[in-house]
């Protein structure tokens, strides 16, 4: 999660993740060389220790054969967030009985579930309110034994986390019924996970609440329900495009396509997914690398926590002047953070549908011959300052020869990690409609919980999975805030400044529309417009604000309770008629006209006193004409 800017933060790239103590010592000092998440210069990328790997996996792993994809229930999930505006996917996860939601970082390259705990001392303020134990009926606490590092009073395991950017987690282990939301086939099970005591760095300060483990590990949540037999020994994600966000997450099988991608996928070479990547094709064309290269070290890592890619120097230099050639039509510009040496490219365009004509097409090829085909919305992301303008998502991996494929690889790409049969699939698909893509029908609706009669909404408000084409004039939020009008009346203006802190935007871009008392709560309708002077806002930042809005990105203080989003609405632009479009020019016209016309007038009342007031000029002795005179 270390951060290239506050729009880009970059990937959650775990460093250590050591089951005990010393493990976990020794893997954090190790950690000097910073994160391997910037381009410039970039350390070294490490691996985290494990000490149930890789023996306990593999011999896990031989009593798993019989699990097939079909024989057991999956969890659907979904994602939500963005990942660039982000940094992150997170999926919503309910703990305890009665449920207890949070928001938790998607992260393949975490081995540890964990979130915080009520007794937290050093955790930041995130999404949802912190894990209390003692409200859970069904809560307890892993108990001290010799496969665990110890508390100081030998009474409860702990765990502690390290991860590259330096931020850290730790805490103790609790066990819990875990359920997976209302799409889940799979029933709520009982889980080991971690409930924070301490977090720091990018931890302590990101909105999400924790992290969801999805590595190879004795405490992650895959291993821990393969391990129980309740699902299949795979897991699948899908990404959302660009300026969409969200997407999915299966746990546990799911079909196949006929025509998916596979790579060899090997668990023994490192705790991280890795795949055997040969070549990359620009434009149909190799890059003149040795293949070797992406087979450096650690090799070809995918991590879903890790937001951009990172290729070896070689491989880095030939990938970017390979793109750079097929794009002579393009501006090369600065990036919109002067920290950071992006390589950007202005003139390209807002419709991300059409990149494909100004930037080349990129495919990964595997061991086996197979290959992966990127779309420019998979290396490229949007300059955040510039309408229209790219930059690269591939960099440098500093000097570490490793390659790292993050989440913007696979943008709209359904990625199935088939561990049972060592191999990882790539399946370019439209995320937001994964689900009638794969023809899966709608799944059963489980409890949260034990509680039957529980009747919790456990699905945020939804989302947009995309925008229509057009400059957005207005965005409508409708929400509910669980206060009364006259006690809320007094800090409406507060309310408004505080919105626009967490959406990121100017207090005078919200503006209350209408306000309805309902009883014990408030309905509000806000407006929120576009910037200063601006007559509309891009697509991009309208996701961006709707996103924040439906993610529950906006926390209220204690005194002003919470809030529900009911309804959002985007209208674009108002069509105006040939009057309205040229009434200043009209206006203009007029007025010139008129000081042109005044001036003329002036110009000749002045010209006329002058010379009506002169008389012809005699000399003394000239001749005068007689004069008859008229008696008086």
């Amino acid at each position: 999660m270390a951060s290239r800017g506050r729009p880009r933060p970059g990937s959650l790239q775990a460093l250590a993740a050591a089951s005990i103590a010393i493990l976990f010592l020794a893997a954090a000092s190790r950690a000097a060389a910073g994160s391997p998440d910037r381009p410039a210069p970039g350390p070294p990328l490490f691996l985290p220790l494990t000490r149930s790997y890789p023996n306990a996996s593999r011999l896990a792993a031989s009593s798993r054969r019989d699990l097939g994809d079909g024989a057991h229930p999956n969890a659907r999930m979904r994602l939500h967030d963005d990942l660039l505006t982000n940094g992150y996917y997170t999926t919503r996860l309910y703990i305890g009985t009665p449920p207890q939601e949070f928001a938790l970082i998607v992260d393949s390259g975490s081995t540890v579930t964990y979130v915080p705990c009520a007794s937290c001392e050093q955790c930041g303020n995130h999404q949802d309110p912190r894990f209390q134990p003692d409200l859970s009926s069904s809560y307890s606490p892993v108990k001290c034994n010799v496969d665990c590092t110890c508390d100081s009073d030998k009474k409860q395991c702990t765990y502690e986390r390290q991860y590259a950017e330096m931020s850290s987690s730790s805490g103790v282990l609790g066990e819990d019924i875990v359920s997976f939301g209302r799409e889940s086939e799979l029933k709520p099970q009982r889980a080991v996970f971690g409930c924070e005591n301490s977090e720091t760095g990018d931890l302590f300060s990101q909105h999400a609440d924790g992290i969801m483990g999805l590595g190879r590990g004795q405490l992650s949540i895959m291993d821990q329900l393969v391990e129980k037999g309740v699902i299949s020994d795979s897991f699948s994600l899908c990404y959302g495009g660009m300026d969409i966000g969200g997407g999915a997450m299966v746990l546990g099988g799911v079909p196949a396509p006929s025509d998916m991608a596979f790579s060899h996928s090997d668990p023994l070479r490192s705790p991280y997914y890795n795949i055997e990547l040969k070549e990359i094709h620009v434009a149909g064309k190799a890059l003149r690398v040795d293949s070797r290269i992406f087979d450096s070290k650690h090799g070809t890592v995918l991590d879903s926590g890790t937001t951009y890619a990172y290729l070896p120097e070689q491989a880095f230099v030939a990938f970017r002047d390979a793109v750079t050639s097929k794009v002579h039509s393009l501006k090369k510009i600065r990036g919109p953070d002067p920290n950071y040496k992006d390589i950007c490219f202005a003139g390209a365009g807002r419709n991300v549908s059409k990149l494909h004509e100004v930037f080349p097409d990129v495919d990964m090829v595997f061991g086996n011959g197979q290959k992966l085909s990127l779309t420019p919305e998979n290396y490229l992301f949007r300059h955040s300052k510039v309408d229209g303008a790219y930059c690269l998502g591939v960099f440098q991996n500093g000097k570490d020869p490793t390659t790292l494929l993050g989440g913007i690889i696979v943008r709209n790409t359904l990625v199935t990690y088939d561990r049972h049969n060592e191999k990882i699939g790539f399946w370019k698909t439209n995320c937001s409609e994964l689900w009638e893509r794969l023809h899966i029908g709608d799944a059963p609706s489980p409890a949260p919980s034990s509680d039957t009669n529980s009747e919790i909404d456990m699905s945020p408000a939804p989302a947009p999975s995309s925008l229509p084409e057009f400059d957005v004039g207005l965005i409508t939020v409708d929400m509910s805030i669980n206060v009364t009008y006259p006690n809320l009346k007094p800090h409406l203006h507060e309310l408004a400044e505080l919105i626009a802190k967490e959406l990121e935007i100017d207090s005078r871009q919200v503006r209350v529309m209408n306000i309805t008392s309902q009883g014990n709560s408030t309905l509000i309708r806000w407006g929120i417009f576009p910037a200063g002077s601006d007559n509309a806002m891009s697509n991009a930042t309208a996701m961006g604000i709707i996103y924040r809005l439906t993610q529950h990105h906006v926390q209220l203080p204690e005194n002003l309770g919470s809030y529900q989003l009911l309804e959002w609405n985007v209208q674009p632009l108002p069509r105006r008629s040939w009057f309205q479009e040229h009434v200043v020019s009209i206006l203009l016209g007029i007025l010139l006209v008129v000081l042109v016309t005044l001036s003329a007038f002036l110009v000749v009342l002045v010209w006329r006193k002058k010379f009506s007031g002169q008389t012809a000029y005699r000399p003394v002795d000239s001749v005068v004409p007689e004069q008859e005179l008229q008696p008086l």
